[in-house]
């Protein structure tokens, strides 16, 4: 059973030929032969996964005919290659070993996801080297343990989906999900695994982190999500709120309400009506066109006129300005490109890692992450100038349609 799932990945490299072909009718010779080796290395990849799982003492009975494991069980088998991917936690004594074996495999990561997204512009064959010497070692090493833990059924036809769609960017963070390997009996969780993978990407890169989210790392996102309204008594008398507390526009003339010392009146912009101190928490939005104002406020953050509003004075936010003009307004502002910017926002707060993650919906892409040590309340924070296309939270219960072919497995 869990063959047939992973043969997928090595039938596309019978049928190369034929797919080279094609290429050369689309593709200059230039662009050609960079796309090439990037889809070469991935099936070589791909192959090296399916020779672990063979591999693996744990999954022996799992190749036989007499497969008696239920289905679910299954599909909850995930490798954790991490040690190669990215600066992963593994157990001491492996970690060692790989840090002295293989000092080199720190700096091809963030190279390869460049000639990836890029189309391949770059030489791929060192790094495809580093990789492949790696793996070869790794033969020699111990009987690698697979743990079932995530569900890499979910993830391999996450992959083939997004192969057939020829969406080669899409491609390494999927793989990359999938080969995240623990290499010792110590494995962790199913939630751990996709927490740790998605903590230290945004770390390590904080702008554009993955173009695509896998999606059981979406589904846990998601399983963070909460109803958030917004709180009147914080609103700036200018704005208008729907009766439900969920949509917010600008309003033409300022209302004649008190003027609270909990209310903006400056700044357009409100709270949401539950803080947090502690957590997972997940909210999405959607926003106006030409200019929007999303994150969270420290509950000592001031709120009377028109200082600031940015990481220095308790303000972690993304603003949209003029309708292309996105930034991250850190000290000083970071300017996030153009094709960042989203129609529906969905904003992840861990408040134990000490991470605010924004994501655009629609794309289940990332745009940006603020890394600090949170120690007080945080409220949700909502803010606009738009007079007809305004703020609307969306319900914890709305998921964006699936995209998946056929039978989704994961909605």
């Amino acid at each position: 059973m869990m063959k047939d799932c992973l043969q997928f990945l090595i039938e596309p490299a019978k049928k190369m030929k034929i797919r080279l072909k094609e290429s050369r009718k689309k593709v200059t010779n230039e662009k050609k032969e960079p796309l090439v080796e990037s889809q070469l290395f991935i099936m070589e990849l791909a192959r090296e996964l399916n020779r672990l799982c063979q591999r693996s003492n744990v999954l022996a009975h799992i190749w036989t005919n007499e497969d008696s494991w239920p289905p679910s069980v299954c599909r909850e088998c995930i490798v954790e290659w991490a040690a190669v991917l990215e600066n992963r936690v593994q157990p001491r004594s492996i970690q060692t070993e790989l840090q002295a074996d293989w000092p080199e495999k720190r700096e091809w990561k963030g190279h390869l996801l460049c000639m990836l997204e890029t189309g391949g512009e770059y030489d791929m064959a060192s790094h495809k080297r580093v990789i492949m010497d790696w793996t070869h070692q790794l033969r020699n090493k111990l009987e690698p343990i697979i743990w079932p833990g995530e569900p890499v059924l979910m993830m391999l036809d996450d992959l083939e989906f997004q192969w057939r769609r020829g969406r080669l960017p899409n491609l390494l963070p999927a793989m990359e999900l999938v080969m995240w390997v623990v290499l010792s009996a110590d494995s962790p969780d199913k939630e751990d695994v996709t927490k740790q993978w998605l903590i230290r990407k945004q770390r390590s890169q904080k702008i554009d982190a993955a173009r695509y989210i896998p999606h059981n790392v979406w589904n846990w996102i998601c399983d963070a999500a909460e109803e958030v309204t917004l709180d009147p008594k914080t609103a700036n008398p200018d704005l208008i709120l729907s009766n439900d507390d969920k949509r917010m526009c600008c309003g033409l003339e300022r209302r004649d309400i008190p003027n609270c010392t909990c209310r903006f009146d400056g700044w357009w912009c409100a709270l949401g009506n539950e803080g947090y101190t502690s957590g997972r928490h997940y909210w999405e939005v959607e926003v106006g066109d030409r200019d929007w104002r999303l994150g969270v406020a420290k509950a000592s953050a001031q709120r009377k006129g028109y200082s600031s509003l940015n990481t220095k004075t308790g303000y972690l936010t993304l603003r949209l300005e003029r309708g292309s003009d996105l930034k991250a307004l850190t000290v000083p502002s970071t300017p996030l490109a153009q094709m960042l910017v989203p129609r529906k926002v969905g904003v992840y707060l861990d408040y134990e890692q000490g991470q605010l993650s924004f994501y655009n919906v629609e794309k289940r892409s990332h745009i940006y992450t603020f890394n600090e040590t949170f120690t007080e309340r945080l409220f949700p924070v909502f803010g606009t100038v738009e007079v007809v296309k305004g703020l609307v939270i969306r319900s914890a219960q709305t998921r964006e349609p699936c995209l998946c072919p056929g039978p989704c497995l994961w909605c």
